[in-house]
């Protein structure tokens, strides 16, 4: 028998269409992440920006897809890699609540992005500065603009809420 879902307490934010910047886009990622926590995945969200356009979005689907790459930020790249008809992303920005894993920051390297924006760090498992930094490989032939701490309170309370009642619900 498979565990009830948790109720996701967070709502959604509209953020303004005038002003696209970083905080717009880890927005509609933040967004994503609710739907991760609505599908009882880990809410992690993706966007990917190019041009001042979103070119696909994703969140999380390991537990319900099973498979332990479906990752907000590959879904989201594969989507993207589609949009453009290239796999190279280049010019494109990646955005996501929670710092990229091990593969997640690879595939990023191997898309090419020019910028990769995350919102809450990762110092166990991150791999863009959180536990490691894959971006500073020096034999690396692609390095990636990196932001960390973008709309970061939200999405970390988001994190935090959504394992601290998973474990209350395990009790």
């Amino acid at each position: 028998m498979s565990e009830p879902k948790l109720d996701c307490p967070f709502p959604k934010v509209f953020p303004s269409q005038f002003l696209r910047d970083d905080i717009f886009f880890m927005s509609l990622a933040y967004n994503q992440a609710i739907d991760a926590w609505r599908d009882d995945e880990v809410p992690v969200g993706a966007i990917i920006e190019h041009g001042g356009e979103v070119i696909a979005s994703a969140h999380n689907q390991v537990d319900g897809s099973l498979d332990p790459t479906a990752h907000a930020e590959i879904l989201a790249m594969t989507k993207a890699a589609r949009a453009i008809g290239d796999w190279r992303l280049t010019g494109a920005t990646l955005y996501v609540t929670k710092e990229p894993c091990p593969m997640c920051s690879g595939a990023a390297l191997m898309g090419r992005f020019k910028r990769v924006v995350y919102a809450v760090g990762d110092p166990k498992m991150g791999c863009l500065g959180g536990a490691t930094d894959l971006n500073a490989l020096p034999r690396v032939n692609h390095h990636i603009e990196i932001s960390g701490g973008v709309f970061e309170e939200e999405c970390r309370e988001l994190l935090q809420a959504y394992f601290r009642l998973k474990r209350l619900d395990k009790e």
